[in-house]
């Protein structure tokens, strides 16, 4: 098990290298990140090359967030919910990428799976059903904000000046963290990586 998750994190180096990317996450451990909250409820584990929030009916989690800030980026995760899931992806931890099982909705919402969060809906509907992977890449160039999910350009230079919500703070001109949301409900990730631009 420990060589076979030392090749995962190693091919994953050596692929997001290759495309100037570098890994936000190993594989392993939450090395590079923290509990928003360093006294909140740690509900974020590692099994086999996947990084799971874990949250029980009537319990909160707390939000993962990156040890290093970002300015103009494009990041790449993957992603996959339960059903009722409610969970987001920060760009500098103020602009909410919602994640949701909203599937069935089969429409785009201002606050469904990949909208920016009660700011803009998607252009297209792009869910996938509960238990499937979805794949994102978000660009931030200064205050704009491109989103391709499952292969579908759902937001192009969307000009977002405000935070959306259960932000790090409101400093909207300055660089940011990337945080997980983990306070609502239960998601897991991979391949989370960044190129960061100039």
């Amino acid at each position: 098990m420990k060589t076979a998750l030392l090749f995962l994190s190693v091919a994953l180096a050596a692929s997001a290298a290759d495309s100037g990317f570098r890994p936000l996450f190993n594989g392993k451990d939450t090395s590079g990140w923290k509990l928003r909250n360093a006294k909140g409820h740690n509900s974020w584990s590692v099994k086999d090359g996947v990084l799971i929030n874990t949250v029980n009916k009537g319990e909160h989690g707390t939000d993962l967030v990156t040890e290093d800030k970002f300015w103009n980026f494009t990041v790449r995760y993957e992603y996959r919910v339960p059903a009722g899931a409610n969970s987001g992806f920060y760009l500098r931890g103020r602009h909410e990428i919602q994640i949701m099982d909203d599937f069935a909705r089969g429409k785009p919402s201002k606050n469904g799976n990949g909208s920016i969060y009660n700011f803009k809906a998607p252009d297209d509907f792009a869910s996938k059903p509960v238990g499937e992977w979805n794949t994102v890449e978000a660009t931030m160039i200064g205050n704009k904000i491109t989103v391709v999910m499952n292969g579908k350009k759902i937001h192009v230079d969307v000009a977002c000046d405000q935070a959306t919500g259960s932000e790090i703070d409101n400093k909207v001109k300055e660089p940011g963290p990337f945080f997980l949301q983990g306070d609502h409900g239960s998601v897991e990730f991979r391949k989370i990586e960044v190129k960061e631009l100039k």
